[in-house]
């Protein structure tokens, strides 16, 4: 057992029985090594914002890494990825792939600027049509690979060319500023919220994607829909034999991506201001390697909300630091690579020694 939520708990008794599991000794090498790697993108993490502390450039006296308004910077960045890669986590426990989520992100800015801006619709209107339009895309994908067979990476493959399609129809293949104000072609004000920070301080998207993360956190522990997914994704046939609802669960699982990538939509919107048919081009890729770091495995059937929250913030650190040091692009890619497939190798090892 782990204090994650490989295992799902039902409730506070999991959750204690979890933490005791923790205080006592290990009993084999084995449970070790699974305690260790049930922390491992923690580890990663604090690891990575250690060396980015020593590595930060200064300024008169200050690292600037640690300077308030960078820290701010960073949880900003990350927050988009990270409700992206909150319903990837999903999928990916799920044993597939979404690779449309990033397109469905641009969708849902062109979407939610052009019903405030364009259509003169209020904010509550507009936002719920976007994360209906974003949950009812990510169902039907699920249903075509429950009930068609045909493989997640497929269908998504597809489903983000549509996705990305659909955009340029809408907007006309154009971005679409949004300004504020009370008059025609102007979005309500209240919007610019999501551009905006509590006390200046801690950013409105940040705050939403660990509002978001925290509520992920609890349903993978303590649902019997989370028991589906993590069956499903161990053993399909097996979890089918047994009753699990496969279909339901995978349409619902896809909804819950799809559902997030317009939550990241919206939020992209009221961040830049605009909404562009391009926006979110490789977010999918960024959410795929926030989940592979967290340790979740792409087999499915194995891994955690929370490596999920703790990868997607030390890709954000990563970028932040590279940033800082004004390494090249190019060299950026790279070293993320880099980092993925250590990640991915650490998988491999664990399933080796274990």
């Amino acid at each position: 057992m782990t204090i994650d939520e490989q295992t799902p708990a039902a409730g506070t008794v999991g959750l204690k029985a979890s933490a005791a599991c923790w205080l006592r000794r290990p009993r084999s090498r084995r449970e070790l090594i699974d305690r260790l790697f049930a922390v491992q993108s923690l580890f990663a993490l604090a690891v990575v914002f250690a060396v980015a502390i020593a590595a930060s450039p200064t300024r008169n006296g200050e690292n600037l890494f640690l300077s308030t308004g960078n820290l701010g910077n960073i949880v900003r960045a990350v927050s988009e990825i990270g409700i992206i890669a909150v319903g990837m986590t999903f999928v990916v426990l799920l044993g597939g792939i979404d690779l449309s989520v990033g397109a469905i992100l641009g969708l849902s800015a062109v979407g939610t600027a052009t019903l405030m801006v364009d259509s003169g619709l209020g904010i509550l209107p507009s936002v719920l049509a976007v994360l209906a339009i974003g949950a009812a895309f990510g169902a039907l994908q699920g249903y075509a690979t429950a009930r068609l067979g045909i493989q997640s990476f497929i269908v998504t493959l597809a489903g983000l060319q549509v996705a990305r399609g659909l955009a340029r129809i809408w907007s006309g293949g154009l971005g679409i500023p949004i300004a504020y104000g009370d008059g025609p072609k102007e979005a309500p004000p209240a919007f610019e919220i999501l551009n905006g920070s509590f006390n200046g301080v801690v950013p409105v998207p940040a705050v939403l994607f660990l509002a978001i993360g925290v509520a992920a956190i609890v349903v993978l522990r303590t649902t019997a829909f989370a028991r589906h997914v993590y069956a499903i994704g161990g053993n399909e046939k097996a979890a089918r034999l047994s009753g699990v609802p496969v279909t339901r669960v995978k349409v619902a699982v896809f909804a819950i991506a799809g559902l997030l990538a317009a939550v990241a939509g919206v939020v992209h919107a009221g961040q830049l201001n605009q909404g562009s048919p391009n926006d979110g081009a490789g977010y999918e890729l960024d959410a795929i390697a926030a989940v592979v770091i967290g340790g979740t495995a792409l087999s499915g059937g194995s891994g955690s909300m929370g490596g999920t929250l703790a990868g997607a913030l030390l890709l954000g650190i990563l970028n932040n630091i590279l940033a800082l040091n004004n390494i090249d692009a190019n060299v950026q890619l790279l070293i993320k690579g880099l980092v993925i497939v250590a990640a991915a190798a650490l998988q491999k090892l664990h399933r080796t020694v274990a």
